[in-house]
């Protein structure tokens, strides 16, 4: 089964540390926390304290407590919504995280279930499941089957990172603005 520690040590490279940018409609972030998505996270009111003291930002990634909010703000918000603990490969729970992170839980799970749909043959080896992003027994079922039937997550993957980058194309074609952001996404997806 996948293991949380090894998609959060990939997925934290991406994340970067105190940024208010504001061209980035997260706005101000903590290693990829937005404040405007999530205020009520603990972590703001230690990053608040930090403002104040020399050496800001770079004083918060020494502060432990912080790094640990960090943490357990990505296994809650993100991994244990669609069960990573439940994926059987590594690969793919990486993946499905690090999309989630970056696009939302719905979108990446969304993602996973198109691309289980369009890899199924035609329904040969599988019905096609309902595209609703909510990673529930159906889907992961599914998934298993897939996964025994290709003998690996290779295929699907790659499937859910075109359905990434297309967004990020979409994403870029709406506001060009954005286009600051493309070489930090290409190297996501």
């Amino acid at each position: 089964m996948a293991e949380f520690s090894d998609a959060y040590r990939l997925t934290s490279a991406h994340e970067g540390g105190y940024v208010n940018d504001p061209v980035d409609r997260g706005g101000e972030t903590y290693r990829g926390i937005a404040r405007v998505h999530h205020p009520d996270w603990s972590g703001w009111k230690r990053v608040d304290a930090q403002r104040r003291k020399a050496g800001f930002p770079r004083v918060l990634d020494r502060d432990a407590a912080l790094q640990k909010a960090v943490k357990a703000f990505y296994k809650r918000a993100y991994w244990d919504r669609f069960d990573g603990d439940g994926i059987p490969d590594q690969a793919l729970a990486n993946e499905l995280y690090d999309t989630a992170v970056n696009m939302g839980v719905r979108r990446a799970v969304r993602f996973l279930q198109s691309s289980l749909n369009l890899l199924n043959r035609n329904q040969k080896d599988y019905r096609d499941l309902v595209v609703d992003g909510w990673f529930g027994d159906k889907t992961l079922a599914t998934l298993q089957l897939l996964l025994r039937k290709d003998r690996g997550s290779e295929p699907l993957v790659k499937m859910m990172n075109i359905q990434q980058g297309a967004r990020y194309v979409e994403i870029m074609s709406g506001d060009a603005r954005q286009e600051r952001f493309a070489r930090g996404w290409i190297k996501r997806a």
